[in-house]
């Protein structure tokens, strides 16, 4: 049930699957940097797309089983967030899609995406959100639960705790936070839960109070 998600997984250890009423999520952590991959599967034709399809692609086709896949969606061109993409691609046949700006660093990309785009799910649909600064091309993924909260998937842009990394690189750490403060927390409300790139979920009620922090402190 969701009452029972935590979303905490480690690497080489069991998914956390969560019900929603329209989407299952399943949440799976690949080594070795402790990537987070997420299964979404339609409940109404069983129809899956994969989220970063990060590293071990074996376990990561043993999740996706028969079922198959339709698409994989990478939400940033790092290279510790790809490494199964060409496996996966191949093995399944599914469509493989990321934001145009970094499509051309990621191994294979059959369709590019832009800022509002949609990607379905079965009947379940998530918008594309193009965020500015940890790379060029960024995106984050949200669904709009017609029977609940909204829910991001937010790659490596934002975190609990704060945004991604942008190593020092002052411009691109603002554009980070002014994506993230206006494209996330000044479109969605408290009750937004939100799954990273890496490690533990969290809402945006629970972090928007640390905005100020953030922007004071530049990382």
């Amino acid at each position: 049930m969701m009452s029972d998600y935590t979303g905490d997984v480690t690497p080489g250890g069991p998914p956390a699957v969560r019900e929603l009423p329209g989407l299952t999520v399943t949440k799976l952590s690949v080594g070795p940097m402790d990537n987070n991959a997420y299964l979404l599967r339609c409940r109404a034709d069983g129809s899956q797309v994969l989220i970063d399809a990060a590293n071990e692609a074996d376990r990561l086709l043993d999740l996706i089983g028969p079922a198959g896949l339709t698409a994989v969606i990478t939400t940033h061109r790092h290279g510790d967030h790809t490494g199964a993409l060409t496996e996966v691609v191949r093995a399944t046949g599914a469509e493989s899609l990321a934001h145009a700006d970094d499509a051309t660093e990621i191994p294979v990309v059959t369709r590019t995406l832009a800022d509002g785009d949609t990607v379905p799910v079965g009947d379940r649909t998530l918008e594309v959100i193009h965020i500015v600064g940890h790379t060029p091309g960024s995106i984050t993924l949200a669904y709009r639960d017609p029977a609940g909260s909204a829910h991001l998937w937010t790659g490596d842009s934002l975190f609990p705790g704060g945004v991604g990394n942008t190593r020092g690189n002052k411009k691109n750490f603002a554009s980070l936070i002014g994506d993230v403060e206006s494209k996330l927390f000044g479109r969605f409300g408290d009750d937004t839960w939100f799954y990273p790139g890496h490690g533990k979920d969290s809402t945006l009620g629970a972090e928007r109070p640390s905005l100020p922090e953030w922007h004071a402190r530049g990382w």
